[in-house]
């Protein structure tokens, strides 16, 4: 019965990882992908013109995500505490801090769409004028996600660390997780800090270990739910 019902937790874990990368993936890459250039301001304009219902369903894919965001460290509290206590708030208090930077930080597309719906602003503004007022919205909305990037790294340490020390979790999953941590705060700090840093292989390098160790443990909670024989060695112990 106990086997059943961390499998049971594992599961829903794994549903709410995969809909969280479901809905990153599109309101961090494929919207931004298929409609903004930073450096084309009469593109972008006209991309979210033409195409403003995927530009709005990047922003609801956003909320979803963020929403996610809250029930996922709490259902993964729920598998975990057992393992450490300590790590397991650590865990929700990281990822959840990000939550409302992400709400606050959304704004920004709103008023995108409110600049762009609203023919009076361009009059007022004059074209330079509302290009530039448009773009520096986009730009703030990019400051926001590499601000939450922060916590989206620190959760993951102390996440990765119940993964490799549960005994019913892969410990090599754990391992990428915990690394992912570092690679989202050197991703944050080299951009910030040198702005070339993107164009340099330790910024392609740094985001792999994250991406293998979130991608891996929702698979194996979504598949494998929970080791039935590694729970039943720690349950005895």
């Amino acid at each position: 019965m106990e086997d059943m019902s961390q499998n049971k937790k594992a599961r829903i874990a794994g549903i709410l990882y995969l809909l969280l990368i479901i809905c990153g993936f599109t309101y961090l890459v494929y919207v931004p992908l298929k409609l903004i250039d930073l450096k084309n301001a009469t593109d972008t304009i006209e991309n979210i013109r033409d195409s403003e219902l995927l530009f709005r369903i990047g922003i609801v894919a956003g909320i979803c995500s963020f929403i996610i965001f809250i029930l996922l460290p709490l259902a993964l509290y729920n598998l975990l505490r057992n393992v450490n206590k300590v790590s397991a708030k650590f865990m929700v208090l990281f990822a959840l801090l990000s939550v409302p930077i992400s709400f606050v930080n959304i704004l920004n597309k709103f008023s995108v769409l409110t600049l762009i719906n609203k023919s009076e602003y361009a009059q007022k503004l004059g074209q330079a004028e509302f290009q530039a007022q448009v773009m520096l919205y986009l730009e703030n909305y990019n400051n926001g996600v590499q601000l939450s990037q922060i916590f989206w790294g620190l959760w993951l340490l102390p996440f990765g660390y119940l993964v490799y020390k549960s005994g019913f979790l892969p410990k090599i999953l754990g391992f990428f997780l915990m690394a992912g941590c570092f690679g989202y705060l050197i991703k944050f700090f080299g951009d910030f800090l040198y702005s070339d840093f993107n164009k340099t292989i330790i910024s392609e390098i740094v985001g792999y270990p994250a991406s293998l160790g979130e991608i891996g443990i929702c698979l194996w909670l979504l598949i494998m739910g929970t080791n039935k024989l590694g729970f039943r060695k720690k349950s005895i112990k």
